[in-house]
């Protein structure tokens, strides 16, 4: 294994700490490990909690800032973050307004926000929760009770994110996120496994010859293993289940093509050039698209695409101003 670390138990927490010294507009605590804005929540707006376990940066922490998340809970590596953690993000950020917790669909974290959740309101604090389950690969994974959570978290915090900002109420808030959550739809391929720093090898063995399609963030096994084939032919294995998951035509969207953090910009932008036309076939209107590493999975080499179906108002708040070290523009 060859990593850029220390002591493998303590990857986390120097993380947090080069976190803190590139970005000292936002604020740590190193006891809970928790990362929010610098600034405290403004009296009347709903705070937006979200985390999970590390190794998906930018997600969460690189999420974290005016136009989206006011705090991320980050847990060791791919590790839910405990209730405690939760709750102290909860109550650093609240202002009166209410928060609202934004849970990927894995069942350490659904327990544990809810466990928070809890616990919050025993001290009079409002909380709203949204699960976000939007992986078309199974049904059912190593982790999750249900389809699992992945690219269209990014894609809420943003549209929700800006909503927030405007001022509006928890209702409300919690009502769009929960319309972006059942507007998207996620599929991954992998063509390696990733290594998690405190067990120093593979998670799981892919001979060089063969990918995972439908792999999961955490390296849980996907819909099937096929042999290597070519972008072309993996973008239709990307794109095929997610247009046949809508059931309907899609129209605009929202989309998102992440790697999963060991491909290069460059081949995710030749995939994203075999995937836009095969979207654009199936009657995807695509109106806004990311490219990037926003949602990864460690050293893993492969890439995630999400489409969002999008309407006005899902557009008029994704173009609205983002400053956070994950996405910024407008500003």
């Amino acid at each position: 294994m060859k990593k850029f670390v220390n002591d493998p138990a303590d990857v986390l927490a120097e993380a947090l700490r080069g976190i803190h010294a590139a970005h000292p507009e936002l604020r740590i605590d190193t006891e809970n490990r928790v990362i929010l804005r610098g600034e405290p929540t403004r009296e009347g707006k709903v705070a937006l909690v979200s985390g999970g376990g590390s190794g998906h940066e930018p997600l969460h922490g690189g999420f974290v800032g005016r136009g989206m998340l006011d705090a991320a809970a980050a847990g060791e590596v791919f590790t839910s973050p405990t209730p405690d953690q939760v709750l102290a993000a909860t109550q650093a950020v609240d202002s009166g307004a209410g928060v609202l917790h934004i849970v990927k669909n894995y069942t350490g974290d659904v327990l544990n926000f809810e466990m928070a959740a809890e616990l919050a309101a025993a001290e009079g604090v409002r909380v709203e929760s949204v699960v976000v389950a939007d992986d078309v690969a199974v049904q059912d994974s190593t982790w999750t009770a249900g389809r699992r959570g992945t690219g269209t978290t990014v894609i809420l915090e943003k549209i929700v994110g800006a909503l927030a900002e405007e001022g509006a109420d928890l209702d409300a808030v919690a009502a769009l996120a929960r319309r972006v959550s059942d507007s998207g739809r996620s599929m991954g391929v992998a063509l390696t496994s990733c290594t998690v720093p405190a067990v120093g090898h593979p998670t799981f063995e892919l001979p060089e010859d063969e990918m995972e399609v439908g792999v999961g963030i955490h390296g849980e096994p996907g819909r099937t293993r096929v042999k290597l084939a070519t972008a072309h032919e993996i973008a239709k294995l990307m794109v095929d289940p997610i247009v046949h998951d809508f059931g309907e035509a899609v129209g605009p969207a929202i989309v998102l093509l992440s790697g999963l953090g060991g491909t290069p910009l460059i081949e995710q932008y030749l995939l994203y050039g075999e995937i836009a036309p095969l979207l654009a076939e199936a009657g995807v209107d695509v109106q806004r698209v990311l490219v990037g590493d926003y949602i990864t999975s460690l050293d893993m080499a492969g890439a995630s695409l999400t489409v969002v179906k999008a309407d006005d108002e899902f557009l008029r708040l994704w173009d609205a101003p983002v400053v956070t070290p994950g996405l910024r523009w407008g500003a």
